[in-house]
């Protein structure tokens, strides 16, 4: 018997929205997209007609009887707004990053939601895709033994090193858009999945001074105005299944070809997990071979055990003419929001929760907070660790993993 969909509607039709709006109109039957808005309308506009489905003003989608969901893919000084006015006309919600700009304004919308009985929820989605979910499950089977250490890397460079753009982007240096707030999600939602909550957390933050660094820049030398949050993170994160684990994330490096992934140590072996930021693989396997081994041959590529992976039914090959849908090339965005509806019809949690977004946006929190104090962090929230998905759904069937 079918099942009935519920209907989503999507408010920021900036650059990530096209992925969302790919995946969510073409490959979850669980979903129908109503309508999309921007403050922007000719963007709003063109997601609609290239999607087939209504332009609409943010008014018009918060008191829609038509939509149950909606996807706040706004940059994130809006993010608490939008969530906040969605939750108060009755919708359940699924947003970009971060879901506020503080802690504090996050834990208003996780009481709000909860006064409702409705449901929040936080990208990433990352951790539902083939290779962490692949990942999850070497572990989860013994292959590596007892985990101990897990150790995650993000470099990027956001600074203003472009010779001709004086405008370097916004909201990467924005309150709640750095690097920590920008990315960190990813790792942390990703860890937190395979190793459950984060009992207490240390280390160092600081905001770092950005100038424009490019001569032939009209604004050569100048500071770059942006908020004090932090541009460069050292997380010491200790979980309450004993892994100790470090997140580091800076945007004032050159080296942002440094492996941006996640490695997980344990008694036997080891396991280095794909970039928190895709979907797919690989997922590499290190063990055997000993000290003095050739380097690579204790390292073992394992095939992936679960479902979108980015390679399933890709409408966004490298022939089509459309850059923005070959920049996000295997991108599966939009797996969150199907779990969340699924998790709607059939009365069970949805994984990337409220919870978990509210744990990883202390995380950061708590970084923040031990470097002014030189002490611990003690988290206050907590997070069950998801259900992992099941194995062997793939291709055409790969939604019904997200089923019961």
């Amino acid at each position: 018997m079918a099942v009935k969909p519920l209907g989503v509607g999507l408010i920021g039709a900036g650059m990530i929205s096209g992925t969302y709006l790919e995946n969510m109109v073409e490959r979850f039957d669980i979903l129908r997209v109503v309508g999309c808005s921007d403050i922007i309308e000719e963007r709003s506009k063109g997601k609609a007609q290239e999607y087939g489905i209504k332009q609409m003003t943010n008014e018009e989608i918060l008191a829609s009887d038509e939509i149950d969901i909606i996807v706040n893919t706004t940059y994130p000084k809006s993010h608490h707004l939008i969530n906040k006015l969605a939750i108060e006309n009755g919708k359940h919600v699924q947003c970009e990053k971060m879901m506020a700009c503080s802690f504090e304004e996050a834990k208003e919308l996780f009481d709000l939601a909860k006064s409702k009985g409705l449901r929040l929820g936080m990208a990433p989605d990352t951790f539902l895709g083939g290779g962490l979910q692949t990942s999850r499950k070497l572990i989860d089977d013994g292959y590596i033994g007892r985990p101990l250490v897990v150790h995650s890397i993000v470099m990027r460079e956001y600074a203003a090193n472009n010779p001709i753009n004086a405008d370097p982007p916004s909201f990467v240096l924005s309150k709640g858009g750095t690097i920590p707030f920008d990315m960190g999600g990813y790792y942390i939602h990703a860890m937190v999945n395979m190793f459950g909550p984060i009992k207490r957390v240390s280390g160092a933050a600081r905001a770092d001074e950005i100038k424009f660094t490019h001569p032939l820049n009209p604004r050569y030398g100048e500071k770059v105005d942006y908020t004090d949050d932090p541009t460069t993170m050292v997380a010491v994160l200790e979980f309450e299944s004993g892994v100790i684990g470090c997140l580091t994330a800076c945007s004032r490096s050159q080296f942002s070809a440094v492996y941006p992934g996640i490695t997980v140590y344990g008694t036997e072996a080891a396991i280095r997990c794909p970039d928190p930021n895709t979907y797919g693989g690989p997922v590499v396997l290190i063990k055997g071979g000993g000290y003095g081994a050739a380097p690579g041959s204790n390292e073992h590529i394992i095939p992936l055990s679960h479902g979108y992976t980015g390679e399933e039914r890709n409408p966004f090959a490298p022939e089509n003419p459309n850059p923005m849908r070959r920049m996000f090339a295997g991108s599966r965005r939009g797996i969150g929001v199907a779990d969340m509806a699924w998790a709607v019809r059939n009365n069970r949690a949805h994984r990337c929760s409220a919870e978990m977004g509210l744990h990883a946006i202390e995380v950061v929190h708590g970084a923040v907070q031990a470097t002014k104090s030189g002490q611990y962090y003690n988290m206050t929230t907590t997070a069950e660790r998801p259900a992992a998905l099941p194995t062997g759904f793939v291709g055409a069937d790969a939604e019904a993993a997200l089923d019961n």
